[in-house]
């Protein structure tokens, strides 16, 4: 099979396309035929920085397929069926194997591609919002980097369960995008300072909830922007910068920082539901999946440039 791999950390270029054996399938799990590849904020850390599991190494967590072959030990799925995925790498590829429990059935009136998007950025904006966020109608959220899939996704999510919702972006342009989704308020972080604007759209009382996956020096901007009894959810390291915060400031308010990695409980049934339920919800039309471009497997260097250059809104799939 084809694949994207490297054989070394670095910058996009470090992707290579190559031919690579083909996966062997576990007793407990199936291997796809993928459909598309949604490329991770934490794919692109992974090339950056992570450990190489395989050599050569094929990254990605997420991907649609249709199944091709079913483990001895796997009676719930079967071969032909559609199927979202989710595991620690291997979806830059033709063919992918994954653990059944990582596989969510696609419904027919739902496109793969669109299905490839939910497990993490949904799931994950959907544990940062409630599981951990405890989010409750009538509140005021933030979302840093609102254009992002999990941005994108939280926005959607919280405006459903009746927050009004702020959100950072780099532009006005890109903020104005987000409107569709369920922006109330936006915030052009290369222009304000984002506690700032804040307090002046909250009338100095700060948001409920915040939703960080940039962190470095924008996590303290986030703690900065709680009113009382404030949480903020934090789930990753887009900024690629040094975690610096002065845990100090969360005192005073009785504000609340919780770490959120959807990765330590995607197996349980908890959050396997949670997943199925959203991908459920996208197919009726309540929630929207946006792709902001497609790319050929073999140009995943330039998807990953792409994404790198933050140009996107949405999710940017690879289609092998």
């Amino acid at each position: 099979m084809k694949a994207a791999v490297y054989y070394e950390n670095g910058s996009p270029d470090v992707l290579k396309y190559e031919d690579v054996p083909d996966p062997v399938c576990h007793p407990k799990g199936v291997i796809i035929r993928v459909l598309a590849v949604s490329i991770e904020g934490g794919d692109t850390l992974n090339r950056w920085r992570g450990p190489l599991v395989t050599k050569p190494h094929i990254v990605g967590y997420q991907a649609s397929g249709e199944i091709v072959e079913v483990g001895s030990e796997v009676t719930h799925l079967k071969v032909g069926q559609k199927v979202a995925t989710c595991d620690g790498f291997g979806s830059h590829a033709e063919l992918r194997p994954v653990p059944a429990r990582n596989c969510w059935p696609i419904p027919d009136s739902l496109d793969p591609r669109h299905a490839a998007v939910i497990p993490v950025a949904f799931g994950t904006a959907h544990d940062c919002l409630f599981e951990f966020g405890r989010l409750k109608a009538g509140e005021t959220v933030l979302v840093q980097a609102g254009a992002s899939g999990v941005g994108l996704a939280a926005i959607q999510l919280a405006k459903r369960a009746g927050a009004t919702v702020l959100a950072t972006a780099s532009s006005d342009a890109r903020l104005e995008k987000l409107k569709a989704y369920g922006l109330d308020h936006g915030i052009n972080y290369t222009r304000d300072a984002v506690p700032e604007a804040v307090m002046k759209l909250t009338n100095n009382k700060g948001v409920n909830l915040v939703v960080d996956s940039v962190g470095g020096p924008t996590l303290q901007g986030s703690i900065l922007s709680l009113g009382y009894r404030g949480r903020v959810s934090m789930v990753g390291q887009a900024g690629r910068e040094p975690m610096v915060v002065d845990v100090g400031t969360l005192m005073g308010g009785n504000r609340s920082l919780s770490g959120v990695f959807l990765g330590a409980e995607i197996m349980t049934d908890r959050a396997h539901d949670m997943i199925q339920g959203l991908i459920e919800d996208a197919a009726k039309g309540e929630i929207k999946v946006v792709i902001d471009r497609e790319f050929p497997l073999s140009e995943a260097a330039a998807a990953h440039a792409y994404i790198e250059s933050r140009q996107a809104v949405g999710r940017v799939l690879l289609i092998p």
